[in-house]
């Protein structure tokens, strides 16, 4: 058998037992060394693929895609820096907990460590930030090579997606000629020897355990149910029921998929975060107990509500073995299915407040009717934008903001809604990069999308708009330019006047009417509320990227939320000091 056929068949077997596997999705980038992978991807009659020219937007684009579609999606690059370029992509993946299958091309070995052109180490190169890494073997093709292949490509889908899901990384060396003959007979496999799909069960806890979960709550009766981002849609049928037997007050993250949809919401505080910006006001809440669902919360002072009262007792839910606590209170991990063990929950006697909950309600009232007093206005705020967006964005549509000032926005004036909008945010480890290609990615699953970036993080990715126009996806990107970095405008270093501009605040002072003209998309720039409403709807009723800008001052957009807050915690105080007398 010639190279040719033995490179065809294994790569064609490995390719055909990954889709038989349960991977349905490739992204890949263009390259010589990766040829066999690309090839037989794009041949196969059922994987779909994409091509992003550049590594780096390709990861994320693929995470975009995983985050949706909740799958895991393959990843395919030439040898050297197009490998590396997958890292930022990979550290993300690993910490949101998002399934990847990185397949990076290699070098045969004879060609390594001795000076050939495009060899890098890829050993390994993704350290502790994939579950697991092999190398595989030079392509060979009898029966014993063309089942290990196989069986490769289904531990690949298995490790990725075992316990809590995250990257993965196989490693193949190619020998030249790299072209695949399609002329070969059966190069795909008969399913015969390919992985069977893994089965999960689901993890639930025993009766006695939840009975003693149930009494050591039960010595408390102030306590808090927080949903922290998490991507299961089921929750909120389990945990408002338990939330309102109980009469607890639930916390809901942005991120949380409790704040959109059509379950009740009367138990739901979604303004939490304005709630507790004081310190004040925390003083008069503290919990007895708080249990918490998904991930930490976006809102800094709920991390300062949990500081200032480690003595209660709390208990973090996690559907899988993981560690995600980082205040270092004395917490109980329960390692449980969240929507079978709130069934439970909701099946026993629970603490109950007579006030607690309804105490809450009313600060939500007045947090939230502080927030919207600016209806009538037409100055734009960066607030005010993110309020106008989720109004206008359609019904079940997708919504991705960026970090810094977007996510902080969505969790201000994210407020509860009867309408079915999926947030979206790379919260893994909170970067500024990469957030264009991660949503295309969201929106290329089908949903209309909307994105709000702020100019820096729409800086960083620029180039991933090229997927965007070359596909044709449904993406409106509103472009919150405020000339630099913004949040560093709420922190401490923004004292730091004599070099605060230079290091943090960074303008680029950058049109970027030209990054639409440089990729062929229609933008507006967006002077008032008026023109603004009239471009997202022209963008919703049209096919397409469209970007649109919103110019803001960031002194002004200090000042104007921290007068929020500032009214916020009066009206608060007030309405505390009331319930006191």
């Amino acid at each position: 058998m010639s190279h040719i056929e033995t490179l065809t068949k294994y790569v064609g077997h490995f390719v055909d037992a990954l889709w038989r596997s349960g991977v349905e999705q490739v992204v890949i980038s263009p390259g010589s060394r990766s040829t066999p992978l690309a090839l037989l991807m794009t041949e196969h009659p059922h994987m779909k693929h994409w091509v992003n020219l550049d590594e780096r937007s390709a990861a994320f684009f693929a995470l975009g895609l995983a985050k949706e579609s909740q799958k895991p999606v393959a990843l395919v690059c030439t040898s050297g820096t197009a490998a590396a370029n997958y890292m930022p992509a990979v550290v993300e993946a690993f910490h949101s907990r998002i399934p990847l299958i990185l397949l990076t091309a290699d070098r045969p070995h004879e060609l390594r460590d001795v000076g050939a052109p495009q060899a890098i180490n890829q050993i390994q190169m993704y350290g502790g930030f994939v579950k697991w890494f092999h190398e595989m073997m030079l392509p060979e093709a009898n029966p014993a090579a063309l089942r290990y292949v196989q069986q490769q490509a289904g531990r690949a889908m298995q490790q990725a997606m075992e316990g809590n899901p995250g990257p993965v990384h196989l490693n193949f060396p190619f020998r030249e000629p790299l072209t695949p003959d399609f002329t070969v007979e059966d190069i795909w496999s008969t399913g015969e020897v390919a992985a069977k799909p893994s089965l999960y069960g689901t993890s639930r806890l025993d009766e006695a355990d939840v009975q003693h979960l149930a009494e050591m709550l039960m010595a408390g009766r102030r306590g808090l149910i927080v949903v922290g981002p998490q991507e299961d849609a089921a929750l909120a049928d389990a945990v408002i029921p338990l939330a309102e037997k109980w009469q607890l007050p639930v916390l809901a993250d942005p991120l949380s998929q409790l704040r959109s949809g059509a379950h009740a919401k009367d138990v739901i505080i979604e303004t939490y975060d304005t709630i507790l910006k004081s310190a004040s006001v925390r003083a008069k809440l503290q919990p007895d107990f708080i249990i918490r669902f998904g991930a930490m919360p976006v809102s800094k002072p709920y991390l300062f509500l949990m500081k200032e009262y480690k003595g209660s007792n709390h208990i973090v839910v996690e559907k899988h073995a993981g560690y995600r606590e980082p205040v270092g209170m004395n917490t109980q991990f329960v390692y449980s299915d969240p929507v079978k063990l709130c069934e439970a929950l909701a099946e026993l006697p629970g603490p109950k407040h007579e006030t607690w909950l309804v105490k809450w309600q009313e600060m939500n009232r007045i947090a939230r009717q502080v927030l919207t007093d600016d209806t009538e206005k037409m100055e734009l705020t960066e607030g005010i934008a993110v309020q106008d967006i989720l109004k206008q964005t359609p019904d079940d549509s997708n919504v991705f903001v960026g970090n810094s000032m977007p996510i902080r926005d969505l969790d201000s004036f994210f407020f509860t809604t009867d309408k079915h909008i999926q947030p979206w945010c790379n919260r893994g480890t909170n970067g500024i990069d990469g957030v264009v290609s991660t949503a295309l990615g969201v929106a290329a699953n089908g949903k209309r999308t909307t994105l709000v970036i702020g100019d820096l993080s729409f800086y960083h990715d620029m180039n991933g708009l090229m997927a965007g126009r070359n596909y044709g996806l449904d993406l409106t990107v509103v472009v919150i330019n405020n000339n630099g970095g913004g949040i560093f405008s709420f922190l401490p270093q923004a004292q730091e006047a004599a070099h605060f501009e230079t290091l943090f605040g960074t303008p680029t002072d950058l049109d970027f009417a030209h990054a639409a003209g440089l990729y062929q998309l229609p933008y507006t720039l967006a002077a008032d509320r008026s023109a603004f409403a009239d471009a997202l709807q022209e963008s919703y009723n049209k096919k397409g990227m469209h970007i649109i800008e919103v110019r803001t001052e960031r002194e002004a957009n200090v000042s104007w939320h921290r007068e929020k807050w500032q009214e916020a915690e009066q009206k608060l105080l007030n309405y505390l000091e009331d319930c006191h007398a």
